[in-house]
């Protein structure tokens, strides 16, 4: 792994939040693999045994597959925590700064929610890592889940906490520009209440406490509630913006946001679905899951769509994206709708089309429903270790990275 810079002071930026959040998303598209491709029955996720079982006695291809998924999964967790400890650190030098006070009284103040956004993955990654690599984990899980609940709802409160303060300035003491505002970058607080919401829906997906999901089930609702709420209005004064002004160069890539605020927000709905008719006896259909996830995915398209089009009419990737253009802290928000994509692929495959019947698991037709998803997973690794290069590979002290 490369070399990390110290004490970058005011060329730091929160953004770089991202590039932890990235790698641990990519644990996730891991992961996904021994979700839908270990056999785990009577449980709601695969855990150490069923892995265990496959790694040893499972066919050649089945084995080959679980291997690489724990290598991915070990591989980005380090970087994932690596980088968050090393922005950790970064923070805290920065906030002795001057450009710390220059971006709490600017539209830019909502970049601190990539703290509490990556905060929530983090509890989501050491999930998964226990699942996979804790023996005997599923046995104690309902003790920790808790815990699990304890540790959302603080990042969820630290998250309101900093949105309040946002808000607070904005709606006493006015100064929102609304003309640098062209930009989805205002939906960087909806993405921060969505993990935690989705974080809140695995507890009430899979516990067999009713008090649990009685509990998990209505907190992850309210965060849920709190992102699509914020996320709509930062998008229509962000649309209007761009409409009158056209999009900022440098935060053309949050066009795409919408993409993992609503893998998100979908997995926080299945797993809240799957606890509901659990414990509650609330039913729902393979169709209305097939629906939902068609829905979203039709959104995530067409917004991806936008964003390229954008970026490509702006020669984002040639300013921004090459080693002899700029640095923008903001290059890392591209990982997130590579991540999500592929994330949502794996459960409109197998959530929809498998679960209703329209293909057959592991058939030829399957495998090419599935292509786009490892496709992406791939592209999106390849952009990550393109980006680690391209910012903190071979650092000079004239080097100043852009923030958005």
């Amino acid at each position: 792994m490369l070399q990390m810079p110290k004490k970058l002071g005011n060329t730091y930026s929160p953004l770089y939040f991202l590039s932890s959040l990235g790698a641990g998303g990519l644990v996730i598209t891991f992961f996904m693999y021994l979700m839908f491709w270990v056999p785990h029955t009577g449980l709601p996720v695969p855990v150490f045994e069923n892995i265990a079982d496959v790694a040893i006695n499972g066919a050649l291809v089945s084995r080959l597959m679980v291997w690489a998924a724990l290598a991915g999964i070990a591989f980005f967790s380090l970087l994932h925590f690596r980088m968050l400890f090393w922005n950790l650190s970064e923070l805290r030098h920065y906030r002795e700064t001057d450009a710390w006070k220059k971006l709490h009284a600017s539209n830019a103040a909502t970049q601190c929610k990539a703290v509490p956004l990556t905060l929530a993955m983090s509890v989501n990654v050491l999930f998964m890592l226990g699942l996979v690599f804790v023996p005997q984990l599923w046995s104690v899980v309902e003790y920790l889940f808790p815990f699990a609940l304890v540790a959302f709802v603080l990042i969820g409160a630290y998250a309101l906490k900093l949105l309040g303060v946002f808000f607070g300035r904005v709606f006493t003491e006015g100064g929102f520009d609304l003309k640098a505002n062209n930009s989805f970058a205002q939906l960087l607080p909806a993405f921060a209440l969505a993990m935690v919401s989705v974080g809140l829906a695995a507890p009430a997906a899979m516990s067999t406490s009713a008090l649990i999901v009685g509990i998990a089930a209505p907190l992850s609702i309210f965060f849920m509630t709190a992102a699509v709420v914020v996320g709509i209005v930062a998008m229509v004064i962000g649309f209007h913006s761009m409409i009158e002004h056209g999009t900022s160069p440098e935060a053309a890539p949050t066009l795409m946001v919408v993409i993992p605020i609503l893998t998100v927000l979908g997995i926080a709905m299945v797993r809240l679905d799957h606890g509901l008719h659990a414990q509650f006896d609330v039913h729902s259909s393979a169709g209305n899951t097939f629906v939902m996830l068609s829905t979203i995915l039709s959104v995530q398209l067409l917004f991806g769509m936008l964003g390229i089009l954008v970026m490509r009419r702006q020669s984002y990737f040639t300013k921004y994206l090459t080693g002899s253009g700029q640095r923008s802290a903001g290059s890392y928000a591209l990982v997130c709708p590579g991540v999500a994509l592929s994330v949502m692929l794996h459960f409109f495959v197998n959530a929809g089309l498998v679960a209703t019947g329209l293909l057959t698991k592991f058939s030829v037709a399957y495998w090419v429903a599935m292509s786009p998803a490892i496709a992406l997973q791939l592209l999106t690794i390849m952009l990550v270790f393109y980006l680690q290069r391209l910012h903190f590979g071979q650092r000079r002290s004239h080097d100043v990275p852009v923030a958005v």
